[in-house]
């Protein structure tokens, strides 16, 4: 079910984290800068969301016009997401929170597996 959204905020920051502060919501964000992923390879990509969750994540993002989803009509189903106009503007807040996430994980020695492309 997508959230309906408030007839007032106190803040924008408040309305912003409603909208890309889901589960997984800035990770897929992260995901498609620059491309266009097929559902299959965002799964790979986020394999520790279950199905419903990533499902959910991507129609609420898409409800919020920040994704977009191509359905192809073919066997089976081919479904793309990339992101929209909206979605984009969105680039360069994802790409500074990637950054102050590697930041953080240096000093405080964790691990991560993260290569760095596009972000």
């Amino acid at each position: 079910m997508i959230k309906q959204r408030k007839e007032e905020y106190q803040c924008p920051l408040e309305v912003t984290m409603e909208i890309i502060g889901g589960k997984y919501k800035g990770v897929i964000i992260g995901h498609l800068i620059n491309k266009t992923l097929r559902y299959s390879e965002l799964q790979k990509l986020i394999s520790y969301a279950t199905p419903k969750m990533l499902i959910q994540q991507l129609k609420e993002l898409e409800a919020d016009g920040i994704i977009e989803r191509k359905l192809y009509p073919v066997v089976p189903p081919k479904t793309e997401y990339s992101l929209t106009k909206r979605g984009e503007t969105l680039i360069p807040a994802i790409i500074e929170l990637n950054k102050w996430g590697m930041n953080y994980l240096k000093e405080e020695n964790i691990p991560c597996a993260y290569v760095g492309q596009n972000k």
